[in-house]
């Protein structure tokens, strides 16, 4: 009935559309004339306004019409002649002049009606110059995205087309890319849309690769596919239509889990989602359409949690307005392209399974940086395809390797120009009789046609119509908007480095090898921010020090989008404040501080990014150990203990001296550390270590990786990191720090002596009378100060308890020497001072950087083993130190990430989730910063071979 209806309804329809053409043509003393011009802007356009057939039907009302030559078009120029048009190069005959897509600006006909899609009624940049045209040359534009019913719906586009193309292209795609994973599918036996005459023959393809679903032939290792079409309008329906074709169900959003998990492989799935399915009230839940509509920004998308964790491959064609909350953006492309995100994925019969659920989006709204936020640029019709790598935020033209495939072809219609020529003109010639009564050497008040034609007129004698008058205003206010686009582009990029350290360089390296970035590098040493000056480009130096010049370090945060500070961690709480203050980004490789802790509200009240702890130790100590933990519950297991111990040492070549150690920066910490108290748990007990130098009496052999003869002792706190690892059930959590062998008893000497004091000392005032090393010595030991030197050594032998190994590395380091002291108030800070200078590196000399996870796991079987991750980095003399490298690298590519919205979360942050340590490390490799990994059977590894069973 409803069919017969419709039927009745477009009969009645094209009786009026041929009564008003007969009308149109015969209250004339002349015929009237159209003309359809030739598409020259893009070699795949092969389109026309109107077929032949349509061409026939006008010419028998008794319409001239004029045809421009084109061997491009899809249907020949001879077929229009036959039904008799025109063939004709010169329009100018023709009052009404249809195209396709733009007309360049050099073929336009004064005063003449023009009819196409000019892409103008948003004031869009590229197409203003033709619009001044247009108004320069006196011609009346209809735009046929504006041909509206009165509820503002199109009556005249291609949307189904592009919906047809876009679902052919996106099977075609989805063939190969399964190929390249190592699955030959039904899929491969489709091609692309513009392989076949007319969608009828894809449609039959299409059928065929269903058929062979049906039977059971695709890889059950594949798993059930889920297909997602977003919208309602032509665009979803055009690609559903060809879905059809395949032996297809329809589910709900709610049903998606159970359906992802355990659907058939016998047939595919489909679930149309649209605003209500998604969208969510920011500030008490639910959905009001018209509120939308009208205010956007109200609302969040739940689509990344609710919908595409369970598509195998996304069809968009929903338009993407700006404010509207996008569907996926590049920090959800990271966590859904995860392999642990993907439980449900089989593996039958030794066949590879799938790298994570989601395949394939074809994105027919080709709205770069959209409702797809990582979708950057169109693909077009000769190379649709990209893969979008999500841990690297790039994308290659490849089916195989890491990511989602993407299709997001701008002109898919054109891929089946017959047929979407026969729709199109099917949809237009009801409006012809009105548009032929268009005549642009008349004013636009006499215009005599109907209210859709006369709404759809942009401009006329000149001017922009009344209901076009506001592209002016929006046009004046883009031309704000990019200006104010391109002073935000020039200063996006704008990054702040608070430092010029031995950990600056490479994370000026690193930022500025995208010429995109500026940098800005503040320090009080001018010296060293010249050098980075000099070196690199899109770097600029400024000499300040942030005691003094608090005012100036405001306007250089409030002039940078990211700050990035290698100051002293006690130093970060204030920075981080002036970052509240003007809602800018930051990143530092300290620990998160309770100081820094306590600004998380007002970080994520002023929406900006601050991410701690993307160093060495704090940083890549917690992505490897993540990155373990989170492959191990994927898979079932549960981390019984973690171990794990870190250092910063010479080269083995380099490291002859008493403690066996070097500086590339200030040795306070070093020192300082050692004084300081120690709790991890073992075997399920907590055990402590107080301050004042107990640690080194902690102090145990590391035999794991035994050629570099290593020691170890707990360091600091290690009980908060089983809640922050999320590793609660473990019974022995432990962090240390390693040193080569020797250095906790030549250290021992050094506590002895008091020269680890760091309290301030009278003879050590800066301004105080000028004293020796040896003096210094004698008084901290309580002993006359014109005491030899013999004497001397015995009375530290007998206080380092007759150990020779002590009195030898307080000798050997110089320290009864007659050499002046440069007194800097405290005996701590005056040795950090001293050694700073006497153990530096040389030149040629090189650092390393020796990393170690222990990590016990438990499998649900109930068996066991031991995961050992171990990372050794080389300083390069020629290039960075290991520290150097190791601290700025991972500290770049964090700052990179959040300038670049790959990390878009608010407030106090730390590099524990998978969109974030996954690609530091992955980047990491390319400077050849990677970890490697060996399993050993058995409940525990930490034994006598591994670490000492007095700590363990």
């Amino acid at each position: 009935m409803w069919r017969s209806s419709r039927g009745i309804v477009q009969r009645v329809k094209l009786f009026r559309y041929s009564t008003s053409l007969q009308h149109a043509c015969y209250s004339s003393s002349q015929p009237p004339t159209l003309a359809i011009r030739r598409e020259d802007g893009n070699p795949w356009e092969r389109r026309a306004p109107f077929s032949p057939a349509h061409v026939r039907e006008l010419v028998r009302k008794g319409i001239r019409v004029l045809v421009q030559p084109s061997n491009r078009r899809a249907y020949p120029g001879q077929e229009y002649a036959n039904v008799g048009a025109i063939l004709a190069e010169d329009l100018s005959e023709s009052s009404v002049i249809l195209g396709v897509k733009q007309v360049p600006i050099d073929a336009l006909i004064p005063e003449k009606t023009y009819v196409f899609f000019s892409h103008t009624i948003k004031a869009q940049e590229a197409n203003m110059p033709l619009l001044d045209a247009i108004l320069e040359k006196k011609i009346c534009l209809i735009d046929y995205e504006k041909l509206e019913d009165d509820q503002g719906r199109r009556l005249v586009a291609f949307g189904k087309y592009a919906g047809v193309a876009g679902m052919i292209n996106i099977l075609h795609g989805l063939g190969l890319r399964l190929l390249a994973l190592g699955h030959h599918t039904p899929f491969m036996h489709i091609g692309p849309a513009h392989n076949y005459r007319n969608s009828g023959m894809a449609q039959q393809a299409i059928r065929d690769a269903g058929y062979e679903i049906s039977l059971g032939m695709m890889p059950k290792s594949i798993g059930p596919l889920v297909f997602i079409f977003t919208g309602t309008g032509n665009v979803s329906q055009g690609a559903q239509e060809m879905f059809q074709s395949l032996p297809y169900e329809y589910v709900s959003v709610e049903n998606l889990p159970k359906v992802a998990q355990h659907g058939a492989t016998n047939r595919v799935y489909a679930c149309v989602v649209d605003m209500e399915d998604n969208l969510i009230k920011k500030k008490d839940g639910g959905f009001d359409r018209a509120e939308y509509l009208a205010h956007p920004e109200r609302y969040a998308s739940a689509f990344s949690v609710k919908v595409a964790p369970y598509a195998s491959v996304i069809v968009n064609g929903i338009f993407y307005a700006p404010g509207a909350p996008r569907l996926i953006t590049i920090p959800d492309a990271k966590r859904l392209l995860q392999p642990s995100q993907t439980p449900w994925l089989r593996v039958t019969d030794g066949c590879p399974m799938l790298p994570h659920r989601l395949l394939a989006i074809c994105d027919i709204s080709a709205d770069p940086g959209g409702s797809i936020e990582f979708m950057k640029e169109c693909t077009t019709i000769n190379k649709p395809f990209v893969l979008y790598h999500a841990e690297q935020n790039v994308d290659y033209e490849s089916f195989s390797g890491e990511g989602v495939l993407i299709c997001s072809v701008d002109n898919m219609p054109a891929q089946l120009p017959r047929e979407a020529t026969d729709f199109f003109g099917s949809m237009l010639m009801p409006h012809i009789p009105d548009i032929i009564k268009s005549d642009a050497t008349k004013p636009f008040a006499e215009y005599q046609g109907s209210r859709i034609v006369r709404d759809a007129m942009i401009t006329s004698s000149g001017e922009l119509t009344t209901r076009f008058k506001y592209i002016e205003e929006l046009r004046n206010k883009n031309r704000e908007s990019r200006a104010a686009l391109m002073t935000a582009m020039e200063s996006s990029k704008k990054v702040l480095i608070l430092g010029a350290g031995f950990v600056s360089a490479p994370v000026v390296d690193y930022l500025t090898r995208d010429d995109k970035t500026q940098v800005t590098v503040a320090s009080a040493i001018k010296q060293q921010i010249d050098v980075l000056a000099n070196k690199y480009p899109n770097t600029s130096p400024v000499l300040l020090d942030i005691h003094r010049s608090r005012e100036e370090l405001d306007r250089l945060v409030e002039g940078h989008d990211l700050v990035i500070s290698l100051l002293p961690y006690s130093l970060h709480p204030d920075v981080a404040k002036l970052c509240v203050k003007h809602k800018r980004h930051m990143v530092t490789a300290s620990y998160k501080s309770p100081a820094m802790a306590d600004l998380d509200a007002a970080a994520k009240e002023a929406g900006i990014t601050v991410m701690n702890e993307v160093g060495l130790d704090p940083g890549i100590d917690h992505m490897l150990a993540m990155e373990c933990f989170d492959e191990v519950r994927a898979h079932g297991g549960k981390v019984t203990s973690f171990v794990s111990f870190c250092g910063g040492l010479p080269a083995p070549e380099d490291s002859d001296n008493p403690l066996r150690y070097k500086f590339s920066w200030s040795p306070r910490g070093v020192f300082f550390n050692v004084l300081s108290g120690a709790q991890y748990l073992k075997n399920g007990q907590v055990v402590q270590i107080g301050e004042g130098g107990a640690l080194l009496d902690a102090t145990e052999t590391m035999s794991f990786l035994p050629g570099f003869n290593l020691e170890g002792f707990p360091n600091r706190d290690s009980l908060p990191y089983a809640q922050l690892y999320g590793i609660e059930d473990a019974h022995t959590v432990l962090r240390g720090t390693l040193r080569y062998k020797g250095f906790s008893e030549a250290m021992k000497g050094l506590l002895k002596l008091g020269v680890i004091d760091p309290n301030s000392h009278p003879w050590l005032h800066p301004d105080g009378p000028a004293i020796t090393w040896r003096r210094l010595i004698s008084e901290l030991c309580g002993c006359q100060p014109d005491i030899l030197l013999d004497s001397l050594k015995d009375y530290i032998y007998n206080l380092v308890d007759e150990d020779t190994t002590q009195l030898a590395a307080i000798v050997n380091l110089g320290l009864l020497d007659d050499v002046e002291v440069e007194k800097c108030g405290s005996p701590l800070d005056t040795l950090s001072n001293y050694m700073n200078k006497r153990l530096a590196y040389g030149s040629g000399e090189r650092d390393m950087v020796i990393l170690r996870h222990d990590v016990g796991v438990e499998w649900p079987d109930r068996s066991s083993e031991t995961k050992h991750i171990d990372l050794v980095v080389y300083g390069d003399p020629e290039g960075y130190s290991a520290m150097a490298a190791t601290v700025g690298f991972p500290t770049a590519i964090a700052s990179k990430m959040v300038l670049d919205g790959e990390i878009q979360g608010h407030g106090m942050l730390l590099p524990f989730s998978k969109e974030v340590y996954l690609p530091i490390l992955k980047r990491l490799q390319k400077e050849k910063i990677e970890a490697r990994e060996h399993i050993t059977d058995g409940a525990t590894a930490f034994d006598s071979e591994n670490v000492n069973s007095e700590i363990l």
